[in-house]
């Protein structure tokens, strides 16, 4: 009740000075904040929900709170924030810390508890706010590498009530930038067959000429109807080369705003319409993401301000007019891009039939699609609009068109597994195929009888596929039989060549152990620390099991005192 009191006052009070508590929150870290990730940049399937702060190549700095509060959810995974931490403060904001190596010793304490209790190194929890709560400044965590990340790093949040994360820049935790936004390239998109760029109906690339000042612009370019355009851009802080994303777009025609993305605050159910904020065709095809500064069906985001027709702009015949993009970043630093356009009719142009797919998708229906043992069923709005579908089956190859289509819904895969023998059904999964060599990767199947199922957010190439190898597990540090007495932790590596790793379970005398899993180095890791053993001998025992239920048993003896 203390916290809900002190919230709402400060709430009230702040909102009438600033919709952000100025000097409120300290630094996470004690060191310079550098960034290798800024708020709301644009990730696969994601915007960035927070700062990636540089910890100097190295695991294990302090981590700090960065106000009073208390510890409202800890929770441990093998992939996404590994290890995170999450702080709630009496202002109603939450704090979150993320791929950390370690907790502090209380927390640390609070959290293996969970894990013995539970058997599972995988742990969601809230606590009360009784039961862990920190003061300013406190040491909370220590930075590290867990989870999903790429190098060790620090992920830091601020969210608000309704968990919505914000960007922490707004509350006063300064980066140095000097440097301007970068722009990379320019493209226009012709709205429908009536509208042209340089005589060109579909998406074409400008030319983009860099000036001196910063700024940019394009040659002269000949259109006609409603015109959208799209860029490619970055920003750099001074103190590292990362490109990371811009805080504000804008964009203007004749003078007068006609776009404006505003990467303040965003909701994570909203996070997966960047697949239609960006061009997913040429990201699928090119890794380059080009941010359109227009708005097409679907495209909810609510970062979008001040959005004039949908953001297209109207050329007519006959007219000299200036397309503007102001690029800024959140020190105020800004670049600018013009565009010429000189309103002209097409040249007429005599254009090939285009040979479509017999399947059609209607983005509003339910859709199913079958062909010999193989079912596809979307759901009603699976894709943001309608579609021609390329749709074949053939030897338990599944072609679902090709990987350009962004989706804003999980779709149902079926395979009739009938024809199998009992031993073969055991082993079968589904597939996505990727790269040029076509390689299997596992998609989380379910067998019902006859049939497997899998869900996925992707189109592409998919492949019924066996599994018979059972996975590896391979001691790093110490032999069968052997003293142990001086080592501080029990390494083993586990690996899986297809499927992959479902899950494991380690024992010594027949009691659970912790075994940490980091699935960037395939290993399993115990810490005697845990002082879950007393006996002289003790006998290990590890399974490890992939995804279609292979498993392997490692035994060894090893002495302790």
């Amino acid at each position: 009740m203390k916290y809900l009191i002190v919230f709402i006052f400060s709430f009230q009070f702040g909102f009438s000075q600033s919709p952000y508590p100025q000097d409120y929150f300290r630094n996470p870290l004690d060191i310079t904040l550098i960034l290798s990730g800024s708020f709301a940049e644009l990730r696969s399937n994601h915007f960035h929900s927070g700062l990636d702060i540089k910890t100097q190549q190295r695991t294990g700095l302090n981590v700090y709170t960065v106000a009073e509060g208390y510890v409202s959810r800890i929770k441990v995974s093998h992939y996404g924030y590994g290890k995170a931490l999450y702080i709630t403060h009496p202002n109603g904001y939450v704090s979150v810390y993320a791929h950390l190596s370690k907790y502090s010793p209380k927390i640390e304490a609070y959290i293996k508890n969970c894990q013995y209790d539970k058997e599972s190194y995988e742990v969601e929890v809230f606590p009360t706010p009784d039961e862990l709560p920190v003061t300013a400044d406190e040491i909370v965590a220590f930075s590290g590498n867990s989870g999903s990340s790429g190098g060790p790093h620090l992920h830091f949040e601020i969210r608000d009530n309704e968990e919505r994360p914000i960007n922490p820049m707004l509350f006063g935790i300064d980066i140095k930038d000097t440097k301007r936004p970068f722009l990379l390239g320019v493209y226009a998109y012709p709205k429908d067959r009536n509208s042209h760029i340089n005589d060109i109906k579909t998406r074409t690339e400008l030319r983009l000429i860099p000036h001196k000042n910063g700024d940019y612009s394009t040659e002269p370019v000949e259109a006609l109807g409603a015109i959208g355009f799209g860029i490619v851009s970055y920003d750099q802080q001074d103190l590292a080369n990362n490109k990371n994303g811009l805080s504000n777009i804008q964009a203007f025609y004749n003078g007068n705003k006609s776009f404006e993305m505003d990467f303040k605050r965003f909701s994570f159910d909203e996070s997966k319409h960047i697949n239609r904020y960006i061009d997913f065709e040429i990201f699928k095809e090119k890794k380059s993401r080009v941010q359109k500064l227009f708005v097409q069906p679907g495209n909810t985001l609510s970062m979008l301000k001040d959005v004039d027709a949908n953001g297209y702009i109207k050329v007519e015949d006959s007219t000299s007019t200036v397309y503007k993009v102001r690029l800024r970043d959140f020190s105020g630093n800004e670049s600018w891009l013009s565009i010429p356009i000189k309103g002209k009719p097409a040249k007429e142009i005599l254009e090939a039939p285009e040979l479509k797919p017999i399947d059609y998708i209607y983005a509003d229906q339910v859709t199913e699609l079958e062909k010999e043992n193989v079912t596809v069923n979307f759901p009603k709005n699976t894709f943001y609009e309608d579609f021609y579908i390329d749709f074949n089956v053939r030897n338990d190859t599944l072609k679902l068109h090709k990987d350009i289509i962004p989706l804003q819904k999980y779709y149902t895969i079926n395979y009739d597994i009938t024809n199998y023998s009992d031993d073969d059904k055991s082993k079968l999964f589904i597939a996505s195929l990727y790269g040029y060599y076509q390689k299997p990767s596992y998609i989380s199947t379910k067998r019902i009888g006859n049939k497997l199922s899998a869900r996925t957010k992707s189109l592409g190439t998919f492949a019924l596929t066996s599994d018979t190898v059972s996975p590896t597990i391979t001691p790093v540090n110490f032999q069968d039989g052997k003293w142990l007495s001086k080592l501080n932790h029990l390494k083993v590596k586990i690996d899986d060549d297809l499927s992959g790793i479902s899950n494991y379970r380690a024992t010594i005398n027949g009691q659970w152990i912790l075994m940490e899993y980091d699935y960037k180095k395939d290993t399993l890791t115990y810490d005697f620390d845990d002082a879950v053993i007393s006996d002289t001998e003790n006998n290990l025992k590890i399974i490890v099991t992939d995804n279609v239920g292979n498993s392997t048993t490692f035994e060894a003896t090893f002495f302790r005192k």
